[in-house]
């Protein structure tokens, strides 16, 4: 059966990192948020994520900063 990847997940590869990432939390207690018979949290977190139960986001986007050159230190 292959997963059903929610149209707010741009690629598999995401949607693989968001289930291991939600997996770990429902290892560590974190309750289900989606009812299944399932009870491995592998199988728990694909469902919740397929189901858009997980939000996620990319954050916030990346500053452009420009780093100056140190100077050279002068010699005596």
């Amino acid at each position: 059966m292959e997963p059903i990847i929610p149209e707010n997940i741009d690629s598999k590869f995401r949607y693989v990192l968001l289930a291991a990432r939600r997996a770990e939390q429902l290892m560590r207690g974190a309750r289900p948020r989606v009812e299944t018979g399932a009870r491995k949290p592998t199988v728990v977190a694909m469902r919740e994520v397929s189901r858009g139960a997980v939000q996620w986001g990319y954050g916030p986007a990346p500053q452009d900063s420009v780093e100056e050159a140190p100077e050279p230190a002068e010699t005596a």
